[in-house]
């Protein structure tokens, strides 16, 4: 990851994904829409919230505390693809089909299994396949990432629609792990995934905090959703913004530039 520039916004940061829509991985699927009218549009930032109440800021884990170009999550949906098409006999293209309906609906594949295969499947043995790859192949130590977040003053966990044990291998591979008192995965939740409010309300039972006393930073927009509803500030990394956004960021590294201006009371520079 590199920092370019300073350029930190409060309003929409249309950047064209560099995958097709048809990879169908929970992390690419992307409504772009029409932001040609919004790039001159400052968000109002709410401030009651955004100042030393705050206690947390909780990471998302894949394609955010990591770039989408190492490969692991084109990796973990082709294992997806592979699992789906062993365990219900399919052709690649009704893997495809059945990935797709299941996210748009549901937020996860894996949501989408257990509402409507629920006697079908062993989520276990779903969660093991799909997440059974060597990180440390993909991802390499992130010095830039540890100075980061030595320097915000906060508590850390980390909070993923993956499991725990996934994300502690990806945060030994990033050389990270140090920083997080919580490491949150989709089983300590009762596998809810983000697009459920019963997922971030156990996050949050976990943590012993409320929502207001939190900052949540994802790469996904439709996640940020419920954590806007209980109070949280809200930061997407790499999209674009909209109610559910207190501040849209083209580069994680810029994360440490904002959480200081909200902890001085100030507006995050535009």
């Amino acid at each position: 990851m590199r920092v370019e520039g300073r350029h930190i916004s409060a309003v929409p940061v249309y950047r064209p994904s560099d995958c097709p829509v048809e990879d169908l991985s929970p992390k690419r699927i992307r409504d772009i829409g029409d932001h040609s009218n919004l790039q001159t549009q400052n968000q109002q930032l709410e401030t009651h919230n955004m100042n030393a109440s705050l206690q947390y800021i909780i990471f998302d884990l894949d394609d955010t505390l990591y770039p989408r170009s190492s490969g692991v999550m084109q990796e973990i949906g082709r294992r997806i693809q592979q699992w789906l098409q062993q365990t219900f006999d399919l052709s690649p293209e009704e893997a495809s089909a059945m990935r797709r309906r299941y996210f748009l609906r549901y937020g996860t594949t894996l949501a989408g299994l257990m509402a409507a295969n629920a006697q079908d499947i062993d989520v276990d043995d779903y969660l093991f396949f799909v997440h059974d790859i060597p990180v440390e192949t993909y991802l390499d130590p992130s010095p830039a990432l540890d100075r980061m977040l030595w320097a915000i003053p906060l508590s850390k966990a980390v909070y993923t629609n993956a499991t725990s044990t996934y994300a502690r291998r990806v945060l030994r591979a990033l050389d990270v792990i140090v920083h997080f008192e919580h490491v949150i995965g989709i089983e300590d939740v009762g596998m809810h995934s983000k697009a459920d409010r019963r997922a971030y309300e156990r996050a949050l039972e976990i943590l012993g905090v409320p929502g207001s006393a939190c900052i949540m930073v994802e790469d996904t927009l439709q996640n940020l959703e419920q954590a806007k509803a209980l109070g949280m500030t809200t930061i997407l990394v790499d999209g674009q913004p909209d109610g559910h956004v207190d501040v849209a960021v083209d580069d994680l590294l810029k994360v440490g530039e904002v959480i200081e201006d909200l902890l001085n009371g100030r507006r995050p520079a535009l």
